[in-house]
């Protein structure tokens, strides 16, 4: 797959903090998750490698990621699909699962991308069984966008709308009334928190520059960051992303 700025791809040096960063997000899905599902939705699984980490903690599970890009099903389903895995090209406003077919949607870093976000939503919860879970993450405009307003189109080309907390915990219980909501932020750990204090912001570093003029210092610590290097707690407006819990 090109890299284009859109989607985080495994495997590649430069790539390697947003992709842990990305990661991260998975990797916490299980704890939120009551019962052990056996059909788990990914909404915009880009690349497809998310069926592998969901599966370390349900090993039997069952995954179908959904992705708009045939580009990006068949890359998915020809590196990671398998006997309980499945790739389908398909909208996230009228996915191609039947109603309740699924015990736990995941999307992660897809909500900004869309440009009628209450479909979007609604769309999740319908495939979702009752009783069943979704989980989404966004980027925080107030770290991601410093100085966006509230509904302001977004600078990235591929954004169509960024949100703060309270916006998106807001907009989410409009969308699905009833529902419980909770909505978490993932940030920094201490070693890179540490590294900042030094160098400067580390998100700012990367975009500033291509990687072949990146300081040593640079490539170091973007090479090294691993899951463990971002904690996840309140939605602080510090706070790098935002992750939503929805109890349908």
């Amino acid at each position: 797959m090109t890299i284009t700025g859109e989607r985080t791809i495994p495997g590649i040096a430069a790539e390697n903090y947003w992709f842990r960063r990305h990661e991260a997000g998975y990797a916490a899905v299980p704890g939120w998750v009551p019962t052990t599902p056996r059909v788990v939705l990914d909404a915009g699984c880009g690349e497809g490698y998310a069926a592998g980490l969901l599966r370390e903690a349900w090993p039997d599970l069952c995954v179908v990621g959904v992705d708009y890009d045939s580009a990006t099903t068949s890359h998915a389903a020809r590196t990671h699909g398998g006997e309980r895995t499945a790739y389908l090209r398909g909208g996230l406003t009228a996915l191609p699962l039947a109603t309740g077919a699924a015990d736990l949607t995941v999307s992660l870093q897809v909500l900004e991308h869309i440009w009628t976000p209450d479909d979007y939503v609604r769309e999740l919860a319908r495939v979702t069984r009752a009783g069943g879970v979704v989980v989404l993450s966004t980027p925080n405009r107030a770290t991601f966008s410093p100085g966006l307003g509230r509904r302001e189109r977004p600078t990235n080309l591929y954004h169509c709308r960024e949100y703060d907390a309270d916006e998106l915990a807001g907009e989410l219980g409009r969308w699905l009334p009833g529902a419980g909501v909770t909505v978490l932020g993932l940030g920094h750990g201490e070693r890179l928190l540490r590294w900042e204090d030094e160098y400067g912001s580390i998100v700012v570093a990367q975009q500033d520059m291509a990687p072949d003029d990146w300081r040593d210092d640079l490539h170091g610590v973007v090479g090294s960051v691993t899951v463990d290097d971002f904690l996840l707690g309140d939605p602080e407006d510090a706070c790098l992303d935002l992750f939503a819990v929805v109890e349908l």
